[in-house]
């Protein structure tokens, strides 16, 4: 039987040089998706997956990010003085449970795969999540829930993926598959950025993985690949050689909000989706048209 998954990682050490300037001063972590930031909406996928602890991988200038998930006194103080219950009781809702949180410091920019051997200590000898927060995927059935539902079916390793045009497949990391058709299927490679026209399927990784802790043994060893960094995806190669790895197309809507462009989006379809500002944020980009 395959161990739960209890534990995510989620690296968040990133400049976020392609949301600048806004990013120069706020975590990029910490900018908004309507009303709430975007680690929020990664938080909030990972618990309804059932995970239970949080390994953020951090870097210098974090600090609001620790700050964000603890207590702000005299904001509580003034909310509850002024009768704003629910508001309060949103923000408490947030908050971790003792001992729910870690804190790393990556203190150099090496690469995921660098970020997340940081976590190998916290992480100890069992299965984890991989969650990259920047990518903010709204489904009925949040998508880490879907890559735990497909491990419990299969073991090994679970890749979420998702499909993109042909002619976007170069700028991506792609999944070669195996067996039949399906939203679940072996995978038999990865490859990074094909050159156009080679890329082995339409299917790109999407920022959410499952991984068995034999991969923080293949990091430790991991040669810099591309952009002179320590990536994921070759250690993840090594790993397919011994271990199964499935890649699962999720059901859902992802938002890049590394991206000015996909931040963008983010903001306006989740704006929209909202019974609380949906019929407002509608009229408002009618206005603008």
């Amino acid at each position: 039987m395959s161990k739960t998954i209890r534990k995510a990682v989620l690296p968040v050490a990133g400049l976020g040089t392609r949301v600048l300037p806004g990013a120069k001063t706020v975590a990029k972590e910490l900018l908004n998706v309507v009303d709430r930031p975007i680690i929020s909406y990664a938080v909030a996928e990972a618990r309804a997956a059932g995970i239970e602890h949080f390994v953020f991988v951090t870097g210098r200038g974090k600090q609001a990010l620790e700050d964000y998930f603890d207590h702000h006194v005299e904001m509580e103080a003034q909310l509850k003085a002024k009768g704003k219950t629910e508001l309060l009781e949103e923000l408490l809702g947030e908050l971790p449970r003792p001992g729910e949180m870690s804190f790393i410091r990556q203190m150099q920019p090496l690469g995921l795969g660098h970020a997340v051997w940081c976590a190998r200590d916290v992480i100890g000898d069992e299965p984890f999540a991989v969650i990259l927060p920047d990518m903010v995927m709204d489904a009925s059935v949040p998508a880490l829930a879907q890559a735990v539902e497909a491990y419990d079916q299969v073991g090994g390793n679970v890749i979420v993926v998702e499909p993109v045009p042909e002619s976007e497949t170069h700028k991506y990391g792609i999944v070669a598959l195996g067996g039949e058709s399906g939203r679940l299927r072996p995978m038999t490679g990865m490859v990074e950025k094909p050159a156009k026209g080679t890329a082995p399927s339409n299917l790109i990784v999407s920022g959410r993985y499952i991984l068995q802790p034999e991969i923080f043994d293949l990091l430790a060893s991991q040669e810099t690949g591309a952009g002179g960094e320590i990536q994921l995806t070759d250690s993840m190669v090594k790993l397919m050689a011994r271990q199964d790895f499935h890649a699962l197309e999720y059901e859902g809507t992802t938002y890049d909000c590394g991206d000015k462009i996909g931040l963008l989006r983010a903001n306006v379809a989740l704006a929209l989706k909202r019974p609380d500002l949906g019929a407002a944020a509608r009229e408002a980009i009618l206005a603008l048209l």
